[in-house]
């Protein structure tokens, strides 16, 4: 694999369950595993480093939401940006896997500068993750988008 020429991120998060996170992340979302203990697991999530940790249920954090579009979308979350067609690729292989989706693929801006397509997945440990693409990736840090 290429590595990218841009800094990656590493992100730590809480796991109830790590056989169910590894199912999950490199089961289902085939992302490969690095080291691990019996305590967390490092996956390579789309070229970035995250690592699940283990917690008892007791310490994995409530999940708050916002409304932005119409949707109760995760205060907590992390995702990826992909390309347009690995979006959609995405996509067609959770609906393969049968992977529930906390909001539905969708396409905000339709037709408009900053048309973008997302949706929202959790994992076993209730960990939501957002998929998204821009249909012109200069519009990632738009101020306004709702203008475009």
């Amino acid at each position: 694999m290429t590595q990218p020429t841009y800094p990656r991120f590493h992100l730590a998060f809480p796991v109830t369950d790590l056989e169910a996170a590894r199912g999950f992340y490199n089961g289902t979302l085939g992302c490969p595993t690095g080291r691990e203990s019996d305590r967390w697991i490092d996956f390579d999530f789309f070229g970035h480093q995250l690592v699940a940790h283990l917690v008892g249920p007791e310490d994995h954090p409530s999940a708050a939401a916002n409304t932005v579009d119409g949707h109760a979308v995760p205060a907590s979350h992390f995702g990826v940006i992909m390309e347009w067609d690995q979006y959609e690729r995405a996509v067609e292989m959770m609906k393969a896997n049968g992977i529930d989706f906390v909001i539905e693929p969708y396409v905000r801006f339709a037709g408009r500068e900053a048309e973008q397509a997302t949706l929202f997945v959790k994992d076993p440990s209730n960990n939501h993750l957002e998929f998204k693409a821009f249909r012109n990736i200069e519009m990632l840090f738009a101020k306004d988008l709702e203008s475009y």
